[in-house]
């Protein structure tokens, strides 16, 4: 089974339809420098936010379950 004429001429031409980007994005070099200690510790409370609490949470699943 081959295409219509329209329909192979209507996908060749999407296939050779060249993408634009939606938005114009700029790579520069950073304004500040960010040292490796703050970088430490912006990871530090990253994951003290993020993993303290589910640490909390499976740490006392038990309690949880047996609460009545």
């Amino acid at each position: 089974m081959s295409l219509p004429a329209a329909a192979s001429r209507l996908f060749r031409s999407a296939v050779r339809a060249q993408l634009q980007p939606a938005a114009n994005l700029t790579s520069k070099p950073a304004k500040h420098n960010i040292s490796a200690g703050e970088q430490a510790i912006a990871m530090t409370v990253l994951f003290a936010t993020i993993l303290g609490p589910s640490g909390w949470i499976l740490s006392h699943l038990e309690d949880y379950k047996n609460k009545k």
